[in-house]
C-alpha cells in the first residue's frame, strides 16, 4: 500500500473512537545545528522513542548540510527540505531516502507547494532558471518543477522574504527586510501576493508592521505571521492575515489584524486555531520575554483583535511544561493524531530536547535530540491500512473539518481539488 493510502487510513483511525494509547506517531524533526558549521541533522521519532538523531546520514551516507530551515510534505511520495546555508532544496521520500537536490536557489528559506511545484523564498539576488540566470535587487521566490527538480521561474518580492504559503492558486510571502541593520534599505512591512501560475506579483499588502520574520502557520484562508520588531523600540507583534480579503481586493488595512503578542514559533491545531510561543528579545536589556497564546483567527478578524486570543487554553500541563524550558524553539501539533510537540534549544550550542504531550495535554515523554531542534513534519505510519478509493458522496460529512494532503485544515476548499474529510479522500465538487 502506498503512503497516500496510509495517510488516508490515519485519518480514518483518528475519526473513529480510538483510545489515545493506540495512536501512532512518526515525526521528522529538523535540527538546525550551528550556523556555518555544516552540522544540520534530522531526528526521526516513532511511537515514544527516538529512532535516530542522524537519520538522513544513516540512510544516505552523507550529511544533510548547513542549517536546514524548513520542511514540507509535497505529495504522497515526496518531502522537501530547505537547507539554507548549503544553498540546496533537498528532496527525500517519507522514509528518508534522498531523491534529488536543487542547487539553483542560494540562501533558500521557507517552502510551500501545490503538489506539482515547490515554491521557495530566498534572500539571494540571483537564481538559476531554465539553464540561465535571473537577477534581482531584492529577494525572490523560485518555482521548482518536481518532475525535473529544476527551477522553471522566479519573481522578485521584498528584501529578505521569509514565510510563504499557498492558497487558492496564489502565494503569500512575508517580507522582512531583516538585513536593514547592515544594508542600505529599510525594514519591509508587506505581504506579497503572487499568481502561482504566472509568477506575477498581484499586490503588496502593507501591514504597517516591520520585519515579518519566520515560518508562517496556515489555517485555511488565515495566516499567522510573526514580527519580532527591531529588538529596540519597535515591539514584537503577530499579524493575522486573511488571504480571501487580499484576493478580493479589500483595502490593505482590512486584510489583517495586528495583535500585541509575538508568535515566534507557531503551528495549527486540528480545530484550525494557532498555537504560538512568542519570544521577545531586547538589545536594551539583553533579555527574552515570552508569551504563550492560542489564537482563533476567525474570531480575531471578526472582532478586530478584541476577541480570539486565549492565554489559558493550553490543554493539560502543556503551558506549565513550556514555561519550564530554557529556550523554547518550536511547537507542532500532529494533524493526524492531535499529539503536541515542542522543543527546547537550551543554550543553542548543545543538544536540545523534544517534548511530547497527548492531545489532552498529558506529558508523555522528553527526549534528547540535537543542536537547535526547530522544524517538524508528521507522516502517516506503516501500520495503517484501508482506503484507496476517492469518495464522491460526502454530503453526510458536510459539517466535518476538511484537510489538505499536508494535514492543514482548509476553510474554503477549491473545486476540483483533492482533500480529506473524516478520513476519506474526496474531490471538492
Amino acid at each position: 500500500m502506498n503512503l497516500f493510502s496510509r495517510t488516508i487510513a490515519a485519518f480514518v483511525l483518528l475519526s473513529a473512537t480510538v483510545s489515545v494509547s493506540e495512536a501512532r506517531e512518526r515525526i521528522i524533526l529538523l535540527n538546525e545545528g550551528n550556523w556555518q558549521s555544516d552540522n544540520g541533522r534530522i531526528t526521526y521519532f516513532e511511537d515514544g522513542g527516538i529512532v535516530s538523531n542522524r537519520w538522513f546520514r544513516e540512510i544516505n551516507g552523507y550529511k544533510l548540510g548547513d542549517t536546514p530551515d524548513d520542511i514540507i510534505r509535497v505529495n504522497d511520495n515526496l518531502i522537501a527540505i530547505a537547507v539554507n546555508w548549503s544553498n540546496i532544496v533537498q528532496f527525500i521520500t517519507p522514509h528518508g531516502k534522498a531523491v534529488a537536490a536543487t542547487e539553483d536557489v542560494p540562501n533558500c528559506r521557507k517552502l510551500a507547494t501545490d503538489g506539482r511545484y515547490v515554491y521557495v523564498s530566498s534572500y539571494g539576488h540571483e537564481c538559476g532558471v531554465n539553464s540561465g540566470f535571473m537577477y534581482f535587487d531584492k529577494g525572490y521566490v523560485a518555482k521548482i518543477d518536481i518532475s525535473t527538480f529544476k527551477v522553471v521561474d522566479a519573481v522578485e518580492v521584498g528584501y529578505e522574504p521569509e514565510g510563504i504559503a499557498y492558497y487558492n492558486g496564489h502565494l503569500f510571502v512575508a517580507n522582512t527586510g531583516g538585513y536593514a541593520f547592515q544594508e542600505d534599505h529599510e525594514y519591509e512591512t508587506t505581504v506579497s501576493v503572487i499568481d502561482a501560475a504566472t509568477m506575477e506579483v498581484k499586490r503588496n499588502v502593507d501591514t504597517g508592521q516591520i520585519n515579518l520574520y519566520g515560518k508562517m502557520s496556515q489555517s485555511g484562508k488565515y495566516l499567522c505571521i510573526n514580527s519580532p520588531g527591531d529588538y529596540y523600540g519597535v515591539m514584537a507583534a503577530t499579524v493575522i492575515f486573511d488571504c480571501d480579503r487580499a484576493l478580493n481586493g479589500s483595502p490593505d488595512e482590512d486584510c489583517f489584524t495586528k495583535l500585541e503578542y509575538a508568535a515566534t514559533y507557531s503551528c495549527t491545531d486540528t480545530d484550525g486555531r494557532f498555537y504560538a510561543i512568542g519570544s521577545r528579545y531586547s538589545y536594551y536589556t539583553s533579555q527574552y520575554e515570552f508569551n504563550y497564546i492560542i489564537i482563533d483567527p476567525e474570531l480575531v478578524m471578526q472582532s478586530g483583535g478584541g476577541e480570539g486570543v486565549d492565554e489559558d487554553a493550553f490543554p493539560g500541563t502543556v503551558l506549565r511544561d513550556l514555561k519550564k524550558m530554557s529556550m523554547p524553539y518550536g511547537i507542532y501539533i500532529n494533524p493526524y493524531t492531535g499529539y503536541i510537540y515542542a522543543t527546547d534549544a537550551g543554550s543553542f550550542a548543545e543538544a536540545g530536547g523534544l517534548y511530547q504531550w497527548s492531545p489532552d495535554g498529558t506529558l508523555t515523554g522528553t527526549y534528547g535530540v540535537y543542536i537547535n531542534p526547530a522544524h517538524f513534519l508528521a507522516v502517516s505510519d506503516d501500520m495503517y491500512s484501508g482506503i484507496d478509493d476517492v469518495v464522491y458522496d460526502t454530503a453526510g460529512d458536510a459539517d466535518a473539518p476538511v484537510y489538505n494532503l499536508q494535514g492543514i485544515r482548509i476553510c474554503s476548499p477549491r473545486a476540483g481539488q483533492l482533500y480529506i474529510r473524516n478520513g476519506k479522500k474526496f474531490i471538492q465538487p
